[in-house]
Parts: C-alpha cells; structure tokens; sequence
C-alpha cells in the first residue's frame, strides 16, 4: 500500500526480484490517483488497484474496500509503504500480525506526520527509520527492525529525508524477510 512516489515500493519489487529477498508482491493498492507509486506498478508490471480515500465515506469504509481487494488472494503480509492514512481495526483486524508499516523516525520517537521535521525541531543527532506491526495507536506497534541515520550540521528536511529513505530501501526489504520468518514459525 502506498500514496506517494513508491520508492519503497519498487525497493521491495526489487528485493524479490533480484533474489535478495525470497517474497514477490503480487498487488500494490494506491489512494492517490496519478501518484508516483501507480506509476512505477505500471512499470514493473504489478497489479495496482486505485481506492481514492475521497470516494469512501469514512476510514473504515475504505479500509475495508482494501480487505475486499486483497481477499482471494494467497496473501501472506500487508506492507504500508509509503501509505498516508490512519488505518482502523477493520484492517488490523483483517491481517492481525500480518500488517507492518515504515516510518522515518526511530520509534518510539516522533509518531504521525513530518516525523523528519519534528526530528529536527527536537535537534536530535539520531534519527531513522522503523518498521513496526500496525496497532490501533498509531506507530506505536512492536517494533521489528530499525535503522539510524546521523543527523548533519546543516540537514534540513529534504536532506535529512533522503539519507533516511536509502536507509529504508534496505530495511523495508529486511523486515519483510524477518516476518516471512516468523510467519513460517507460526506454521
């Protein structure tokens, strides 16, 4: 799931694709129309379904328009990269321990929007990026993998973003890796 330029989206492609990550993503499910994530499906031949959060009277209305989506499919784990809405116990509920979401901040710190602003505005040295299970609260479920990223004298938003997401196109692939695992354990 995504609803800006997808990078993360194609990391994941790749990883699968190169062998380096041993899942394939059979479906991408954008909010965006026209966004840069749909677009790179287009390009490396992944199923994308557009569902417009503003065609959906609420949170969990969409939400579960995404569960319909996906159902039928063999399914193994949900990944919100890059997805920019709250979602609600319809979804959780749908993929309870199945759902991960990455944020560019390292968690517990600097939770919801511009997490890369307020990591700035704190004037931390640290920062990151964490992939979590998804939780009612949001960015607040268990932790699975995390990655730090020095902040520089001078960093604003942008550069400090950017060191941030490279970090993310490795993680991303790697948190994948590590619920397959665990997925496998629970048989």
């Amino acid at each position: 799931m995504a609803s800006g330029a997808g990078s993360n989206f194609e990391a994941l492609v790749l990883a699968g694709r190169t062998g380096s990550l041993q899942a394939e993503v059979v479906q991408l499910i954008v909010n965006n129309p026209g966004c840069g994530a749909q677009q790179r499906a287009q390009r490396l031949a992944i199923n994308c379904s557009l569902l417009d959060h503003r065609q959906h009277p609420s949170r969990e209305a969409l939400d579960a328009a995404i569960v319909a989506q996906l159902e039928g499919q063999d399914i193994d784990l949900v990944v919100m990269a890059g997805w920019m809405r709250i979602v609600t116990p319809v979804l959780i509920d749908a993929y309870a321990g199945r759902l991960i979401n990455i944020h560019p901040s390292l968690l517990p710190s600097f939770k919801g929007l511009d997490a890369v602003v307020q990591a700035l505005r704190a004037g931390v040295t640290l920062a990151g990026c964490s992939v979590h299970l998804v939780s009612e609260a949001v960015d607040a479920g268990e932790i699975l993998m995390q990655a730090a990223v020095p902040v520089l004298p001078g960093d604003d938003p942008t550069s400090l973003s950017a060191r941030i997401q490279r970090q993310e196109h490795q993680l991303l692939p790697a948190a994948v890796a590590l619920m397959g695992e665990r997925l496998a354990l629970q048989g």
